[in-house]
C-alpha cells in the first residue's frame, strides 16, 4: 500500500507522531512518503529548537535512515498555528506520489479542510487525525471557528465518511466539532520500546561522557524551552538551591535550544542557579534514549510532549503538571502531578522524589516501563494506524466499484 501523510510541519531531527508512524509502516512493508511544507516561512517558535540550516541535507538522512522522502511545498505564510500552503502545489505533489491512501495530519488545519471539502473528487480516501485539547485551544477566535466547522466542515466530514483518528483520550472532536466520538478511532500516541528502554551500561556510559556523578541524582528536561512548554518556569523554579534532605548530590541535566529574548531570560536564570545544571542544546530523536537512560527523574515544567513516552519507556518516573491527560497519566505509580504554575509546589514534589528510598524510586520506574509496553508500544500500534487506512482503501475501492 502506498502512503502519503500530509502535515503542516515536519523536522527529520524530530520525534514527532509521523516521523516515527511512517519509518515503523515502512519497515512493516508499506511505502511511505511525507509531504510537508517548506520551513522559511514557518515561525521561529517552531523551527527554532531543531534549526533549519542544512535541511535539504537533513531530510536526505531521514531518507537514508528510514527509506521515507519527504517532498517540501512552498507556503504563502503561517497564521495562528496553521501553515498555508501553496494550494496547486500541494495537490500537485501528493498527486505525483500516486497514492492508494492520503493521512492528512490535523483535521482542523487549513490543509486538513481544503482535503475535506475536495476529498469528494480526489482519487484517493483520505483519513484524518486530531491531537487537539481543549486546555490547548487558546485562540480567541476559537468560538466563531468552532461554529462554522459544525456547520460546514463536520457535515462532509460524517456524510462522505472520512475516517477520523483521535490520538489522546479527549472528547475535543465532540464537543467542540460536533464529532460522534462513535465516528472516531482511538489511537494513542507511542514509543519504540525496542530503542527506548532502560539501560544500566548506557546509564553509566552517558553520565561518563556529559560529566555527571555516576551516584549523584540526575534531574533531566529534554525539549522546548519556550513559553509553552514553560521554560522560564523551569529556570525560575532552579535559581534557588534545591539540596536532597539525604545528602544525596543532586544535578540538573537541561537539553534543549532556548530561541528569541524569552529564550535570553530563561538562559540568564540558568546561568545563574545556584544548582548545578549541565546545559546542552536540542539533540536528535533517537540520540535521546542515553540521556533518559542516565537519569533518575525527567520533568515537564509546563503542559508535556512525545517525549513523556520515551522517557517512560526508559524506566524514568516523571514530573510534570496537573492538566486533563497528564493527570489520566499519573494513576500508575509512574509519575507524579504538581499544580500547574505553582513554582512552590514544583519544587516540593521534585524534593519529595529526590529523598525517596531507592526501593520506592526503583519501583516508580518499574511502573513507568510497564505502563509503556502495555498501553504505548508503537509497534503494534503503528499496525493498527495501518489497518485504519487499509480499512478505508478496501471501502473507497467498494464504492468505485459500485459507482
Amino acid at each position: 500500500m502506498k502512503i502519503v501523510h500530509v502535515e503542516d510541519f515536519i523536522h527529520p531531527d524530530a520525534g514527532y507522531q509521523v516521523n516515527l508512524l511512517s519509518r515503523l509502516q515502512q519497515i512493516d512493508g508499506q511505502e511511505v512518503s511525507i509531504v510537508t511544507g517548506e520551513l522559511d516561512k514557518m515561525p521561529d517558535w517552531l523551527t527554532g529548537f531543531f534549526g533549519i540550516d542544512r535541511i535539504e541535507e537533513r531530510d536526505a538522512r531521514f531518507k537514508k535512515e528510514t527509506g521515507v522522502p519527504i517532498h517540501r511545498v512552498p507556503l504563502h505564510g503561517f497564521y495562528s498555528g496553521r501553515a498555508i500552503m501553496h494550494f496547486w502545489r500541494l495537490f500537485r505533489t501528493v498527486a505525483k506520489e500516486k497514492p492508494d491512501v492520503v493521512f492528512v495530519h490535523g483535521e482542523d488545519t487549513l490543509t486538513g479542510m481544503l482535503f475535506i471539502i475536495l476529498s469528494r473528487w480526489l482519487p484517493y480516501p483520505i483519513i484524518l487525525d486530531c491531537h487537539m485539547l481543549e486546555m490547548a485551544s487558546l485562540n480567541r477566535f476559537r468560538k466563531y471557528f468552532r461554529w462554522l466547522y459544525k456547520r460546514i466542515i463536520t457535515p462532509i466530514i460524517l456524510s462522505r465518511n472520512i475516517p477520523l483518528i483521535r490520538v489522546v483520550d479527549s472528547d475535543f472532536v465532540e464537543k467542540c466539532l460536533g464529532i460522534p466520538l462513535s465516528h472516531t478511532d482511538l489511537l494513542s500516541f507511542g514509543t519504540d520500546t525496542l530503542h527506548f528502554s532502560p539501560n544500566p551500561e548506557n546509564r553509566r556510559a552517558k553520565r561518563a561522557e556529559l560529566g555527571l556523578s555516576q551516584d549523584a541524582f540526575v534531574v533531566l528536561y529534554a525539549g522546548k524551552l519556550d513559553e509553552q512548554k514553560g521554560g522560564a518556569f523551569l529556570s525560575s523554579a532552579l535559581c534557588e538551591k534545591l539540596t536532597a534532605p539525604n545528602e544525596r548530590e543532586l544535578q540538573f541535566l537541561i537539553v534543549g535550544n532556548s530561541v528569541g529574548t524569552y529564550g535570553e531570560q530563561v538562559e540568564k536564570n540558568f546561568a545563574a542557579s545556584d544548582n548545578v545544571i549541565k546545559r546542552l542544546p536540542t539533540q536528535r530523536y533517537f540520540d535521546l534514549a542515553g540521556f533518559y537512560q542516565a537519569a533518575d527523574l525527567v520533568v515537564f515544567p509546563k503542559q508535556c510532549s512525545m517525549s513523556f513516552f520515551e522517557a517512560q519507556s526508559c524506566g524514568c518516573p516523571i514530573l510534570f503538571e496537573a492538566n486533563e491527560i497528564n493527570t489520566q497519566r499519573a494513576q500508575f505509580g509512574n509519575a507524579i502531578t504538581f499544580t500547574g504554575g505553582d513554582i512552590s509546589d514544583f519544587r516540593q514534589k521534585l524534593m519529595g522524589l529526590v529523598a525517596l528510598e531507592q526501593e520506592a524510586l526503583d519501583a516508580y520506574g518499574i511502573n513507568a516501563r510497564k505502563f509503556i509496553i502495555d498501553n504505548y508500544d508503537f509497534v503494534p500500534i503503528a499496525r493498527q494506524f495501518t489497518a485504519v487506512l487499509e480499512r478505508a482503501l478496501v471501502a473507497s475501492t467498494a464504492k468505485s466499484q459500485r459507482t
